[in-house]
């Protein structure tokens, strides 16, 4: 069963909560309520998001204080940020919304079909990125655990296994690229980007551990 991912509604108003849970229900993943920025953060000590919804006016810590603190820790500073706001103050009120690291600005009231669509890109980059990290999990734990000799039956069969696992996540991020592509969000395709190099050196990875390959063979690289 695929586990569902994670996104964060930040917001003062139960009624804009309650809107937003209305609008991206429809994405069937687990939708995480916070009434504060102090709260939103509390909750991004223990969980993992893929996205995180925003408002910029809140009382106490607002938007772009909360934005600040989630980009200074190391754990959620990769986390995209989409900011909400009822008020448009102009290019300078949005230029500091990007400063703080929003990947996205989108002003109330806003299309629930553009937020919905622009939420679930992200949900699905997510999402590869958990397979991705998996499969070098999978990779470095069968490594250390049976140190198969090149040429081997048994190296064979775990080698096409993982080429078969990481080839179904190849094809599912070169789809979801040439989406972005028409989209031409720029945050959204230089995340993609991002995955495609952690793919890309995976599979490098695993070419390595064929018969014959190079002194190389066994190393793994780092999936951040």
């Amino acid at each position: 069963m695929v586990q569902k991912a994670k996104i964060l509604l930040v917001d003062d108003r139960p009624e804009n909560l309650l809107a937003l849970e209305a609008i991206l229900s429809a994405l069937d993943q687990t939708l995480v309520r916070a009434s504060s920025g102090e709260e939103a953060l509390k909750a991004l000590l223990t969980d993992d998001f893929a996205v995180i919804l925003l408002d910029v006016q809140m009382p106490g810590m607002d938007g772009f204080e909360t934005a600040a603190h989630i980009k200074r820790r190391e754990r959620t500073r990769d986390i995209p940020i989409i900011f909400l706001t009822a008020i448009n103050h102009g290019p300078h009120h949005t230029f500091r919304g990007y400063a703080a690291g929003a990947v996205d600005y989108i002003s109330k009231p806003f299309d629930p079909w553009v937020l919905r669509a622009k939420v679930s890109v992200f949900v699905e980059l997510y999402m590869k990125n958990c397979q991705l990290r998996e499969q070098a999990a999978l990779l470095r734990l069968r490594l250390e655990n049976n140190q198969p000799e090149a040429g081997s039956r048994e190296s064979a069969g775990l080698l096409a296994e993982l080429s078969a696992r990481l080839a179904a996540v190849e094809e599912q991020a070169e789809a979801l690229t040439k989406q972005l592509d028409e989209s031409a969000d720029a945050a959204a395709v230089a995340t993609a980007a991002h995955l495609e190099r952690k793919l890309t050196g995976l599979r490098r990875a695993l070419d390595a551990l064929e018969p014959g390959a190079g002194s190389n063979a066994g190393q793994v690289p780092s999936q951040s």
